[in-house]
């Protein structure tokens, strides 16, 4: 049940247009302090987790984990994406949380 309210809450900050997804994409906005909580997929390459990972880490910008790059990309109605970054921090809070709920609950 969080599963889909995760990825649609992602779906409408999609269409709010305030997401990034890519991975140069997303490190160019954790750089520039817009990003306020980047999504990664469990299935990620090491060198691409350890990457965006490290680069949040040391501007404070918090990572959520997803189980897959297939679900990620179908809540964005793309093709399967890695990363992902919210750029609005109402977006970021809601979809942080839901993401805890759905990996604890």
């Amino acid at each position: 049940m969080n599963q889909n309210r995760w990825m649609s809450l992602l779906g409408l900050a999609n269409r709010a247009r305030k997401i990034i997804s890519g991975e140069e994409l997303v490190i160019k906005e954790v750089r520039s302090g817009r990003a306020k909580l980047v999504i990664l997929s469990k299935d990620a390459s090491a060198n691409t987790y350890k990457k965006i990972t490290d680069k949040c880490k040391s501007y404070n910008v918090p990572v959520s984990l997803v189980d897959s790059r297939n679900d990620l990309g179908q809540a964005i109605g793309k093709e399967a994406r890695v990363v992902v970054a919210i750029m609005e921090a109402g977006f970021a809070g809601k979809l942080s949380e839901l993401l805890d709920e759905s990996q604890w609950g």
